[in-house]
């Protein structure tokens, strides 16, 4: 039954092809020489069962090994391309599907107990784990790359930082505040090149003492200073603000509380350097809803947000403007492939550290399905430099100048 109702579900592909292979057995999706092609090698009846709950069913099977595929990318990659044909169909077998789908609770508002408990999930589960994977300045973000298939990823992630660096037109009289410090990395950068005074904030404990150790090895504590502050309790007043890929964890409710607070803590003429992952804006309010893998086992609480709702924050609550922006959803498809590289490449060093196959598996699962997301369109990354209406920026940048990606 789950095996034929989950091929009915999907037997229409428009764009690419599945072989599902099981016990000898092979049935093929989508037309024969299509791209991209993935090969599904089903190992129990259960994984049908499960595939019935859509992306978090599937990754489940995968982690108990219920089923593998030669190429994760390429069946995510599959799934974004047809999600709406996909979507479309489930609306057609929503009485059937509906008993058997585990549906979670609506998403409850991001608190600040909640918000540090969501966080910690993720961020506190060691440092080691992430520096097995990252680039030396452990940036967690899309990197820039040009074109340059010789590109390393630590050439990538500097030249992303000097990117931020130049849009924001720092100098050594600059208060900048960074709200999502990460490990250090950026604020490193930008207080080393540029000589400003930074002020970064996070709520992971993990993060906010490596952060320091490193400031301190690099010394530039007297021009750094580490706040663990949610961001809704900041005060003060500053020149320039960054926030990399920090805003798909404040919850889709309070986006809106996020953008006034970011324009209350700016200057009069100040900017903010805003870098976020972003969902397409016909299924922004699906990504609201939903309790995908991603969300619930990898970021929990976590919401993308699309374009067109940060254009609706920004003119409801703030007088900020869009004065230029750089899309990365290729960079960051390329960042994962990179990071995914270097995971696979370390599977005993996991081991060593106490993560188990279930954890690597659910953690291969989450960068594939992240990659394949970008690389089908589902999801893309802005930079986005936003201004107060005295920013010299605004005056400084003719429309023309600033594309016109969003």
């Amino acid at each position: 039954m789950w095996r034929r109702l989950v091929l009915a579900v999907i037997g229409r592909l428009r764009k690419g092809r599945i072989e599902f292979i099981e016990g000898g057995r092979v049935t093929a999706i989508g037309e024969p020489g299509a791209e991209p092609l993935a090969r599904v090698e089903v190992h129990s009846p259960r994984a049908w069962r499960r595939m019935v709950r859509g992306s978090t069913g599937m990754a489940e099977g995968y982690i108990k090994r219920e089923w593998d595929s030669d190429d994760l990318v390429a069946l995510g990659t599959i799934a974004g391309l047809n999600l709406g044909q996909l979507d479309r169909i489930k609306r057609r077998f929503r009485f059937i599907l509906w008993p058997f789908q585990k549906l979670g609770p609506l998403m409850p508002r991001t608190t600040r107990r909640r918000g540090r408990k969501q966080i910690a999930a993720h961020y506190d589960l060691g440092n080691d784990l992430f520096s097995l994977f990252l680039d030396e300045s452990m940036n967690y973000s899309a990197a820039v790359f040009r074109g340059d298939p010789d590109q390393t990823l630590e050439q990538a992630q500097v030249a992303k930082m000097d990117q931020i660096a130049d849009q924001l037109d720092l100098s050594p009289e600059t208060h900048l505040l960074e709200i999502g410090t990460g490990w250090g990395g950026l604020s490193i950068h930008l207080a080393g090149r540029s000589g400003c005074r930074i002020t970064t904030t996070t709520i992971s404990r993990e993060q906010a003492s490596l952060a320091r150790e490193r400031i301190a090895a690099a010394g530039l504590s007297e021009r750094i200073e580490v706040v663990e502050t949610d961001y809704r309790d900041l005060t003060g007043s500053f020149d320039r603000l960054v926030s990399i890929e920090m805003i798909e964890a404040v919850g889709w409710r309070d986006f809106p509380t996020y953008f006034a607070k970011c324009s209350e803590l700016l200057t009069e003429d100040g900017s903010m350097l805003l870098q976020a992952i972003t969902i397409d804006d016909d299924a922004y309010e699906l990504e609201k809803a939903s309790r995908s893998f991603i969300s619930r086992y990898i970021f929990p609480g976590g919401c993308l947000p699309s374009i067109r709702e940060i254009r609706r924050c920004l003119d409801q609550v703030t007088d900020l403007t869009i004065a230029w922006s750089d899309e990365l959803r290729l960079d960051y498809a390329r960042t994962l492939a990179e990071w995914r590289r270097r995971f696979n490449a370390v599977t005993g060093r996991l081991e060593s550290l106490g993560y188990d196959d279930r954890f690597r598996r659910m953690w291969v699962m989450y960068l594939c399905l992240a990659e394949a997301g970008f690389r089908s369109g589902r999801n893309s990354d802005f930079q986005l430099l936003l201004t107060k209406p005295r920013s010299p920026r605004v005056v400084a940048l003719a429309p023309a100048s600033a594309k016109e990606a969003v």
